[in-house]
């Protein structure tokens, strides 16, 4: 087909993710074609630096040769195996066993999902079962982070603290609660970390409280927030929530879909501080996006109280056609092996610095009053007044200009909502990768700055 008839049939027939359908039809797609490394070429034949990685996931890179072999060879030889019946296959059943033996501790049983929204709702789903069959039913109640993200579904939906995915769709539920984020740059104290991780602590014993210890489930967090604008906290925030989740008799839900496989440096964000959560969803970099999975590990406690919750003749009535799919298990293999004998996480740690850097320079610039990172995920937040920190009215409508202006630079990033520019380089990034992302990052910026519009918005001092 040509570029104008898919096009074409785009609009009248797919409907894309997190779009507005109108804008989309008016808009069109753009058609990607092609990928090698960091880099992606569309329809149109441009080479574009892929500063994003997909959607937090492809971390390993575009056109693995390894990846499509395994996923060949495991087409041929076994195309689909269910899980249902006791059945199984090889793949599945040693991913399962490797993502434990280097997971915290507490993690001992996994689950497969097809990707972090369906691990969210599994997660939600064996929680409910786990106090239901333990006798504490009155246990519903589950609290997470303002500008959180936890996935679409039709419960996690709600534990999702951004308002487009709650408008229209009845959610966030009436179980269903939110606390402050553990944001530096928008804290009343920026540079007294202390301060923050106990104000989250404090918001966590207060809203348990109120509802009653006896009616809190879980407490859900991202170790970095991804989607509410790559929020990092202080070190140790994660740990001392973990703690309090103890003391408060409430299940510790790390959502790692974002944060695992390398992203924040080692192979789980959880490892930085030591963490050992009782359930850990993860997804996008178990496969680096070459086939869709997620996972939910659990720890042997939940499991457990799962297990012998009811006579053992009585089946646990969760489970999906697709789970431990045997091809989506082989490449999950084959992405742990690169992880590690083909020195993928080795080389994140190594160019994180790099990475570190270029985002700092950038603090120079007159539209960007913070930057944040940690490993290869980061952040630069743009600002009308660095002084006070003010952001840019809506009304500019700077995400859909930046976006469309590093792409016209040749560099694909995040640009989210609230004049946020989030950055997820896959791990195969070398230093010269960085240093053109940059040079494109800035020049996207100079670009904007030349609007009219946004330099009447800016301070005079600023530009001056």
């Amino acid at each position: 087909m040509s570029i104008q008839s898919l096009t074409e049939a785009d609009r009248k027939h797919l409907i894309h993710p997190v779009v507005s359908y109108r804008a989309h039809e008016a808009r069109g797609v753009t058609i990607l074609e092609s990928g090698r490394g960091a880099y992606l070429r569309d329809a149109n034949g441009n080479e574009l630096l892929d500063a994003f990685a997909g959607l937090w996931c492809v971390n390993v890179g575009y056109g693995q040769d390894s990846i499509v072999k395994v996923a060949s060879e495991q087409m041929a030889r076994l195309p689909y195996a269910t899980g249902y019946f006791h059945f199984g296959s090889e793949p599945a059943i040693e991913l399962a066993e490797q993502l434990v033996s280097r997971a915290p501790k507490s993690l001992q049983h996994v689950y497969f999902t097809l990707g972090g929204s369906d691990a969210v709702d599994s997660a939600i789903r064996f929680i409910t079962h786990f106090y239901n069959a333990t006798n504490r039913p009155s246990k519903k109640h589950v609290i997470a982070l303002e500008r959180g993200y936890h996935g679409s579904s039709s419960v996690g939906a709600g534990l999702t603290a951004i308002a487009s995915f709650h408008r229209n769709f009845d959610v966030p539920l009436p179980t269903q609660h939110h606390i402050p984020s553990p944001y530096p740059y928008r804290s009343a104290t920026p540079d007294d970390p202390q301060a923050i991780i106990a104000a989250s602590v404090a918001a966590l014993e207060a809203k348990v409280a109120k509802l009653g210890a006896e009616n809190v489930a879980a407490f859900f967090c991202e170790p970095v927030q991804g989607s509410g604008g790559v929020i990092v906290p202080p070190a140790g925030w994660l740990k001392a929530m973990s703690e309090a989740c103890r003391k408060l008799d409430i299940l510790f839900v790390a959502d790692e879909v974002i944060t695992a496989f390398g992203r924040t440096g080692p192979l789980f964000a959880c490892e930085t501080e030591g963490v050992e959560p009782d359930l850990m969803t993860v997804a996008k970099g178990l496969t680096a996006g070459y086939a869709p999975m997620g996972a939910v590990l659990i720890s042997d406690a939940v499991y457990q109280g799962i297990a012998d919750g009811a006579d053992k003749s009585v089946v646990i009535g969760h489970g999906q056609t697709y789970s431990a799919h045997p091809v989506s298990a082989a490449i999950g293999l084959e992405v742990m092996r690169l992880y590690h004998e083909g020195g993928l996480l080795a080389n994140g740690i190594v160019q994180a610095p790099h990475f570190a850097n270029g985002l700092d320079a950038l603090l120079t610039h007159p539209l960007v009053g913070d930057a944040r990172h940690i490993g290869l995920l980061g952040a630069l937040e743009l600002v009308s007044d660095k002084d006070t920190r003010q952001g840019f009215d809506a009304s500019l409508k700077l995400p859909e200009r930046i976006f469309e202006t590093a792409y016209k630079n040749k560099i694909i990033f995040r640009a989210f909502g609230d004049n946020i520019l989030g950055f997820a380089p896959a791990l195969c990034y070398t230093q010269d990768d960085f240093a053109l992302m940059f040079e494109r990052v800035k020049k996207t910026l100079d670009d904007l700055l030349e609007h009219a519009d946004v330099r009447a918005a800016l301070r005079s001092k600023a530009i001056a």
